[in-house]
């Protein structure tokens, strides 16, 4: 054995360096597993904090996970102060990776707070009928970074949180109720006093249109080919597309029966006979 190494192999030396690094070594463990547990408790507090205050699940389980582990990169920089490495190198060294880390998910981020932005000031809610980031249809589920939508027809859709705060939202179901805007054309010999009270009639008898607000029933318009009634009545928001068909439908039916006339685009052609010719 090389007799530097005996110098090394003192075992006074060694009992010296034994008691030094491991009273370090014994007291970085230490920190580092009493601070995560505190860590732990810290952000169940949190956690049970935020319920009370009937925050979002999402955001409840997204504020507890920050919490444990800021609080976990505190203790790990301490237990490591302990063993005596420089606490401010790591910390730099933390801050130089979280700033790497928010570069590379820049797009991200922005997904993100948007999402916190959905979530705490509830533009719309799940079941919500929305246009929204160039897309239509049902809210099935938001998330921190997404939104999935149903289309009418039964297609998902998925879009990032940025592009619905980024742009208008039109919630067909933020309130109860929804005024439905139809125009009925008829014919300009048709008596428009007597169209109007049989749209009256047809609106009366169906049990859907609200009473109050009172529908109305006016004349919008004097066309190119016909006179336009607007038609006006309020229903239930969720109820607004049934009566937009059933009410088309009997509108057909009964000016038909009545002997109302609802025109359509027509073109006449003159032929004129060149008697010159031949």
């Amino acid at each position: 054995m090389p007799e530097e190494w005996k110098a090394y192999l003192d075992p006074e030396l060694l009992g010296k360096y034994a008691i030094e690094y491991g009273t370090s070594l014994l007291g970085a463990v230490a920190i580092f597993a009493v601070g995560r547990l505190a860590a732990k408790w810290l952000a169940r507090s949190v956690r049970k904090l935020l319920r009370k205050s009937r925050m979002d699940e999402t955001l409840v389980s997204f504020f507890g996970n920050v919490t444990y582990f800021l609080l976990l990169a505190v203790v790990i920089i301490a237990a490591l102060g302990q063993l005596g490495v420089e606490t401010t190198t790591v910390a730099a060294i933390f801050a130089a990776a979280g700033l790497a880390i928010g570069l590379a998910l820049q797009n991200s981020l922005s997904n993100f707070a948007s999402g916190v932005l959905i979530i705490a000031f509830r533009p719309f809610r799940v079941g919500d009928y929305i246009t929204a980031g160039g897309q239509s249809g049902t809210v099935e589920e938001v998330n921190i970074f997404t939104t999935h939508l149903k289309t009418p027809d039964n297609v998902g859709v998925i879009i990032p949180n940025s592009s619905i705060t980024g742009g208008n939202i039109l919630n067909y179901n933020a309130n109860a109720t929804r005024r439905l805007d139809m125009t009925v054309g008829i014919s300009y010999g048709d008596d428009i006093v007597r169209a109007k009270s049989l749209i009256h009639d047809i609106l009366a008898k169906d049990a859907r249109i609200l009473k109050e607000p009172a529908p109305v029933v006016a004349v919008l318009a004097l066309g190119d080919s016909a006179v336009n009634i607007a038609v006006r009545p309020w229903v239930k928001a969720a109820e607004y597309w049934d009566v937009w068909f059933d009410l088309q439908e009997a509108v057909k039916l009964r000016f038909d029966a009545e002997g109302l006339t609802i025109p359509f685009p027509q073109r006449q052609i003159l032929v004129r006979e060149d008697k010159k010719a031949g």
